[in-house]
């Protein structure tokens, strides 16, 4: 592997920890009405978990609501009971055909422990990003280069580090702000 692999490599892992990221911030929802905030709920479908959106469609047919129509009927209860097992503090309704969700205004003491969520899953990416560099300066190591190349390449990795830092750090301030604001 060459000096210019290694850095593209490294630019395509930092950037998929970066989309990782920002699907899981999709995830914490935000008092409106998100499908992808149902994404992490799994369902006991005949013994086996199944992801919710493999069991069902979610549409958003109001801004603070959400409606889960399933495939199978037979499995309402199990959908229901996975949505209130998930911790997300929501309250479903079952009408026999479909689920309602109605999405409740968050409560600031909720907006505080979601932001605090939302930290802890940045700091996860930056975690990550950390190992990437750590990986990125064995793999460099092992090239064998000369001394002040390699310096220059372990500058160049960790400036792109730095780089990706940023990016986290600005979309935990975009997904804070969006959390706090009523």
């Amino acid at each position: 592997m060459d000096t210019e692999t290694l850095i593209l490599e490294i630019d395509e892992l930092l950037d998929k920890a970066l989309e990782a990221l920002e699907k899981r911030f999709a995830t914490v929802r935000a008092g409106r009405a998100n499908p992808s905030s149902l994404d992490g709920v799994s369902v006991d479908y005949y013994g086996s978990m199944t992801p919710l959106k493999q069991l069902a469609t979610i549409s958003v047919p109001e801004a603070r609501q959400l409606l889960i129509k399933p495939f199978d009927k037979s499995s309402l209860a199990g959908i229901e009971k996975a949505i209130l097992a998930s911790n997300l503090g929501y309250n479903p309704s079952n009408d026999g055909e479909t689920i309602r969700i109605i999405i409740p205004e968050l409560t600031e003491e909720r907006r505080k422990e979601l932001a605090k969520q939302v930290k802890a899953l940045a700091e996860e990416a930056k975690v990550s990003v950390r190992n990437i560099r750590r990986e990125a300066i064995d793999d460099l190591e092992k090239m064998e280069l000369p001394e002040d190349e390699e310096k220059g390449m372990e500058k160049e990795i960790q400036d792109m580090v730095n780089e990706y830092n940023k990016k986290i750090e600005a979309k935990l301030k975009e997904k804070e702000t969006e959390l706090l604001t009523v």
